[in-house]
């Protein structure tokens, strides 16, 4: 909403058909909306020229397009940009990642969050609201680059799950034929692992799902992910095993890598026993220090996190590699954008980067 008016970046044409129903339009009116707002992508009601002046003036006194500039563009040495975009009263930001033929944005769900992960920036903002479909469909519409995009991954500013109905909306948006008519391979998003809305992704939407793991060893990973305690790796790991992920659709796990406390090889031989059976890719990710630390498994001093260091997370990868019998892959994901403060875990929506 803006203003009060319905915003219609972000409708799935059986919202577009129902507000049409509504208003007393004929049917085939969806459509056309549909087309002017994702294939001919206009930024004004006025530029949807196949409806009549009355539907146009109609829409005008309830309803308004919804594309939002962003506010700011950071460029980092290594070429990837920043964008920050007003959305939900507050700021969110997006990430553009070029990388020889593929280029990937980085979206957000959530402006801050409520996951409160102890290695992660945005979760040290707080929660400040929930972004609808079409504040995530427009990160990708209201970028210069949107025309070079190959992927998009769900994995900025908040927990996806947190807001499965804008997420699930979004990604119908971006896959539909009616849509931006992408292929769901295109697309991956990310969880911490809350089961209900987990289930309904799987089963309502077929682009990729990646989930936060981060370490193997429950007590651990309480200590980094307060949402292990509603929501175990163990009962996460349960549902996910219901599922065939041999085919098309990809699985994967993210491993941010935590000097002495996740990143040697007995966590490497936990997390093949963890995940034993299941077809997926595990992705090792370098930490960024931002000054955060986990309490003390005994009740004592914090434990300040820093980042393990190359040559172990080399060894962690060629571990998982070695005995993960083919089905279990491990990647080191490469670091994109640390200088300004784009890459993962970093994100904060702070207005005065503008």
């Amino acid at each position: 909403m803006g203003n009060g008016k319905i915003n219609l970046l972000g409708q799935t044409l059986a919202q577009l058909q129902q507000l049409c129903a509504d208003e007393g339009f004929p049917k085939f009116t969806a459509k056309q909306i549909c087309d002017w707002l994702y294939k001919h992508r206009v930024d004004s009601i006025d530029r949807m020229t196949n409806l009549s002046l009355a539907q146009r003036a109609r829409l005008q006194e309830i309803a308004h397009i919804g594309r939002e500039t962003p506010v700011n563009c950071q460029l980092s040495k290594d070429g990837t940009k920043k964008y920050l975009f007003p959305a939900a009263g507050s700021y969110i930001e997006t990430v553009y990642i070029p990388d020889g033929d593929r280029a990937t944005l980085c979206v957000s769900c959530q402006a801050g969050c409520r996951m409160n992960c102890r290695f992660c920036s945005t979760g040290a903002g707080g929660f400040r609201g929930n972004l609808s479909a079409g504040d995530i469909v427009n990160q990708l519409l209201s970028i210069p680059e949107f025309e070079s995009l190959t992927n998009v991954v769900f994995m900025g500013m908040g927990e996806p799950m947190d807001n499965i109905d804008a997420v699930l909306d979004a990604c119908q948006v971006l896959t539909a034929p009616w849509g931006l008519g992408w292929s769901p391979k295109r697309i991956t998003v990310s969880t911490m692992g809350l089961i209900p809305a987990m289930r309904r992704f799987i089963e309502e939407c077929q682009c990729h799902l990646a989930v936060s793991l981060h370490n193997p060893v429950a007590a651990e990973r309480e200590r980094l992910m307060p949402v292990q305690r509603a929501y175990p790796l163990a009962d996460v790991l349960a549902l996910l095993r219901q599922y065939d992920w041999s085919g098309q659709r990809r699985l994967s796990f993210e491993y941010t890598m935590f000097r002495g406390l996740n990143d040697d090889l007995a966590h490497a031989q936990r997390l093949l026993e963890a995940l034993k059976g299941l077809d997926c890719h595990v992705n090792l990710i370098r930490f960024h220090e931002n000054g955060t630390e986990v309490p003390a498994a005994d009740g004592g001093k914090p434990m300040k996190l820093a980042t393990s260091t190359p040559s172990a997370i080399a060894a962690f990868e060629s571990h998982i590699n070695r005995h993960g019998g083919g089905k279990i892959v491990c990647t080191i994901r490469t670091s994109r954008g640390q200088d300004i403060d784009a890459a993962c875990g970093l994100l904060a929506g702070k207005k005065a980067d503008a």
